[in-house]
């Protein structure tokens, strides 16, 4: 019955209101109807009278421009339904909550780990500027894909850029989900190989491993990948994986908690423990008043260095999460475009929470000591505290479960790229997830610097994804009748595509010139 209560509401909505909200959310008629034009036959006639009563009920609305295109939508739409059954046929069962979880989940990566540093190469305030750029960009992102979703009635990120250019915008769009989320799980799983046998090892208070196998990176990314990413990853629909990616979220909570606790844990100018015994450093943590006048400890607000070309990607990859986007749009509940912004703010909003105080907290406790992967740094001030160890353990816990929720649109694009017209099918189903793992694991196993990965794909993929793709699918899908090409919003996503192309030359020509450099931490390896 929750479909009833936009009726409802729109009812009670004087028309001075309507007005007064901006960007256009006033729009609710119209994306009602283009929900129900998209819904299976089963759900049809309830949603279509729901709208109908919506508008009816609210005369004044008839002013709006999308309120009164549903016809060409609908047509547009029922064009459609032959070729796009095998998206729309069957109901969307996945509840608000664990969407918000899944896209959550997408969203939170390694990320994180990484952002300590990026502030420490930006400076607070302008870390704290270009976070919030990006992630507010990112919903705009999301609000272009959701409204060119909804005017051709496809849930495929593919199938957006075959409705706007054909067979070419179809293999861009695939290739770019491919090239990220594969960049984005071979990040994770380099995670396991490196942090799971570091853990281990401190775990058993070894030492001087003598090449056991439990304590090989490369054994351990295998065993993780076939004993649970591969079984998460054969799951028939994304929604499955609520469940998972709140306990991966979860983990990340503790994760922060830990890190803001470490901060008023640990000294300021910190002791390493290679140079120094346990007992100095717990001496050092008790007394030391004067710490504070250290210029080591003084946090910077604005800075800029060589370093500083890699927080851009860095971020820029932090909230990526728009190959998931529609996925998890067509298992949403009663699914509708205002529904699903919904979602994905949400999981915006508490991401950047979570990223800030991260990043913060992780810059506060070190300054510019900090590394590239944070966690790291805690083991340099005392590699058997078990706080962090447990810590480590939750950030490999939350980064596993992440990769399945990001193989599942490479695998989807893989669909829609090399068997177009085929139905589901648990064969192939299995394959693709398996041939895409056993290839992960393989570059993992022989892979590069997890900076440099992150680096150069951020800087090529992530603005296709982000910026430039739903800006341009948009322009071409929304139909000239509705916004000419010189209206605000076309113009809008114009410049948001621009801002995309400077974007990735900029990242890159940055990385190019640190590599050439040879300044580069990312080529010259920790």
């Amino acid at each position: 019955m929750s479909e009833d209560n936009p009726a409802t509401e729109a009812v009670e909505i004087s028309p001075a209101e309507v007005n007064a909200i901006p960007n256009g959310k006033g729009h609710e008629v119209g994306e009602e109807i283009t929900a129900s034009a998209r819904t299976p036959p089963g759900e049809d006639g309830e949603k279509e009278t729901v709208a109908n009563s919506t508008e009816n009920a609210s005369p004044h609305r008839t002013e709006n421009t999308e309120s009164n295109l549903p016809e060409s939508q609908e047509f547009l739409s029922a064009m459609d339904d032959k070729k796009t059954t095998r998206f729309t046929d069957f109901e969307g069962k996945t509840s608000f909550g664990m969407s918000v979880f899944n896209l959550g989940n997408a969203i939170m990566g390694s990320g994180i780990l990484g952002l300590a540093y990026a502030m420490a190469n930006t400076g607070v305030i302008l870390f704290l500027v270009l976070l919030t750029v990006v992630a507010v960009l990112s919903s705009y992102s999301i609000h272009l894909l959701l409204k060119s979703s909804g005017i051709v009635g496809i849930r495929a990120y593919e199938q957006l850029g075959y409705r706007a250019f054909g067979t070419p915008g179809k293999m861009a769009a695939g290739i770019a989900i491919t090239l990220q989320n594969i960049g984005a799980m071979s990040s994770y799983l380099y995670i396991v190989k490196y942090e799971f046998p570091l853990v281990i090892q401190a775990f058993l208070k070894v030492d001087k491993p003598a090449g056991e196998w439990y304590l090989n990176g490369n054994y351990l990314v295998v065993i993780v990948s076939v004993a649970v990413i591969l079984p998460l990853a054969l799951m028939k629909q994304l929604g499955y994986l609520g469940y998972t990616s709140g306990f991966s979220l979860s983990c990340m909570v503790f994760f922060l908690v830990s890190v803001i606790y470490k901060k008023f844990n640990l000294p300021c100018p910190f002791v390493d423990f290679a140079l120094n015994g346990t007992a100095s450093v717990v001496n050092v943590s008790a007394t030391d008043p004067g710490g504070d006048e250290d210029p080591a400890c003084i946090p910077k607000m604005a800075n800029l260095n060589s370093q500083t070309a890699y927080t851009i990607p860095i971020l820029a990859f932090a909230f990526v999460c728009h190959p998931e986007v529609l996925p998890i749009y067509t298992e949403l509940r009663n699914a509708t475009k205002k529904k699903m912004q919904h979602v994905a703010n949400i999981s915006i909003a508490v991401m950047y929470i979570m990223y800030f105080l991260a990043a913060l907290f992780g810059y506060l406790t070190f300054y510019g000591e900090v590394e590239a992967e944070l966690l790291h740094t805690y083991s340099r001030v005392d590699p058997y505290d078990t706080l962090i160890l447990c810590v480590r353990v939750a950030v490999l816990t939350a980064v596993t479960l992440t990769v399945p929720i990001v193989l599942f649109p490479v695998r989807r694009a893989i669909q829609q790229m090399m068997f177009p017209n085929k139905t589901f099918n648990w064969p192939r189903h299995i394959a693709i997830a398996a041939i895409l793992i056993t290839f992960i694991n393989l570059l993992v196993i022989f892979a590069p610097n997890i900076l440099g990965i992150f680096g150069v794909i951020g800087a090529t993929s992530a603005p296709c994804l982000i910026f430039i793709f739903p800006a341009v699918f948009y322009i071409r899908i929304v139909p000239k009748e509705e916004e000419p090409l010189r209206s605000v919003p076309k113009i809008l996503a114009a410049c948001f595509a621009g801002i995309g192309f400077l974007f990735m030359i900029m990242s890159l020509s940055f990385i190019i010139i640190d590599w050439t450099s040879g300044t580069s931490k990312a080529s010259s390896g920790h």
